[in-house]
């Protein structure tokens, strides 16, 4: 790689920007945005003097363009039709490729939820702290903030998130295992397999933006409802409908495809025991399945 061209310097350091500013976003399409507008910032400052911190300069860049188009963001959720989900994103690479940092750090669906709660500048400093491991005086610097403020965010957002959504981690293949079991039950109209697999306080997110099907303008709760409407929903038995399982979002997932495109998205949030299922994410909105292949 030629240390000097701004197109390969970009380029290595591109991964990092996404993660960055999706985790921030939640939308593919905004991240493309930002990232564009991050690369004719870079293309024109690569005219001038040598940066000698390269990646400092993106993403610093990323953070700040991705703050400001937060506001706009959130505009367009609030005439969404339905209940909001992050666009999902295929996290699974070649088994010799380098790990890219969306794959290595990814945060789920059930995370990034909770992180739309957060104000933009709490938000920018839980994904650089939590996701990505910077420090608070990188944080600080990035940010244009001083060590002591940037402290008192991360406090606070790390305090939010804990007290929506605790830490544990759930073993990849029971979740794998989880998952498929879920969806054998929904194939197989077997309600009990589903009441067994649902904790009682399991909640039912589905994202269809008024194109795709969906359980409702609001998350449904309660198994024995969510299990009534997953057996009785023909979607998921359709003729010419296969199911795949693959990671999305770092997670085990069943994506549905019909015609070699993905219609549908299933996603599984364990408890921490990591045997039951404390919540269901589907994500059936044609317009954010675009990028899954």
């Amino acid at each position: 790689m030629n240390a000097t061209d701004p197109q390969a310097r970009f380029a290595e350091h591109r991964e990092l920007l996404f993660g960055i500013v999706y985790g921030m976003l939640g939308t593919v399409a905004d991240t493309e945005d930002v990232l564009q507008d991050v690369w004719l910032a870079w293309e024109r400052r690569s005219h001038g003097d040598p940066i000698e911190h390269s990646r400092a300069y993106l993403v610093r860049v990323a953070i700040n363009a991705a703050i400001a188009r937060q506001e706009s963001v959130r505009r367009r959720r609030e005439t969404y039709i339905g209940p909001w989900l992050p666009e999902p994103v295929m996290t699974e690479t070649a088994p010799d490729a380098a790990e890219p940092a969306l794959r290595a750090e990814s945060v789920s669906l059930a995370l990034m939820v909770v992180l739309e709660s957060l104000t933009p500048a709490e938000r920018a400093v839980f994904v650089l702290a939590e996701v990505f491991g910077y420090v608070h005086g990188e944080i600080a610097e990035l940010l244009g903030r001083t060590p002591a403020s940037v402290r008192q965010l991360a406090h606070r957002a790390r305090s939010h998130v804990q007290a929506r959504r605790p830490r544990y981690e759930v073993d990849p293949a029971v979740h794998r295992q989880v998952t498929e079991r879920f969806m054998a039950a929904v194939a197989g109209q077997d309600i009990d397999a589903l009441l067994e697999l649902m904790s009682p306080e399991v909640v039912l997110t589905c994202d269809g933006g008024g194109i795709g099907p969906a359980a409702g303008p609001r998350p449904m709760h309660g198994p024995e409802r969510i299990a009534a409407l997953l057996v009785h929903r023909r979607f998921v038995r359709s003729t010419g409908l296969a199911v795949e399982f693959r990671p999305v979002n770092g997670s085990p997932s069943a994506l549905m495809i019909r015609g070699g495109h993905v219609v549908g998205v299933l996603m599984l949030d364990l408890a921490p025991d990591g045997d039951q299922v404390a919540a269901v994410y589907a994500v059936t909105n044609p317009e954010k399945l675009t990028t899954l292949h």
